[in-house]
């Protein structure tokens, strides 16, 4: 009576260990240029969510009407300029600034933490200067 064995071959195992090899060598480079990509991602995000905190507190100036100096976002008082978020105002309006480090006072520089350079992975939130004209606001992601 012939025992059925049961297992790999040494070969079968060969095989699959070079195979597994092949698609590392493909994959590995992938994965580690994901961070770079999330940096890049999120910088952009950020610079969308400056956009969106100025035109909502732009859209609850003109309801007011009389030209308020300040607007009321969640429970927060939001300062203006020119019917737009001013330099501090930014901030208070779009409240978290997570995974990101702010600077300046008038015009307000975000810089994504965890950047290769820093400087180059930035949002920038230029206040309005003349009424009626929206806000400045960039992204820089050549260095994420």
């Amino acid at each position: 009576m012939r025992k059925n064995q049961q297992g790999f071959t040494l070969i079968e195992l060969v095989v699959v260990i070079t195979i597994l090899g092949i698609l590392a060598a493909f994959a590995i480079p992938r994965y580690a240029a994901l961070d770079s990509a999330a940096r890049v991602s999120a910088t952009s995000a950020f610079a969308g969510t400056l956009r969106s905190a100025s035109a909502l507190a732009h859209a609850q100036y003109l309801v007011a009407g009389t030209s308020p100096a300040t607007v009321t976002m969640e429970g927060t008082a939001v300062s203006l300029a020119f019917g737009y978020p001013d330099g501090p105002g930014i901030s208070l309006a779009i409240q978290d600034t997570s995974g990101f480090t702010s600077a300046g006072t008038t015009t307000i520089t975000f810089t994504k933490t965890g950047a290769a350079t820093p400087l180059s992975c930035i949002a920038t939130y230029a206040p309005s200067t003349v009424a009626n004209t929206a806000p400045v606001i960039t992204s820089t992601t050549t260095g994420c």
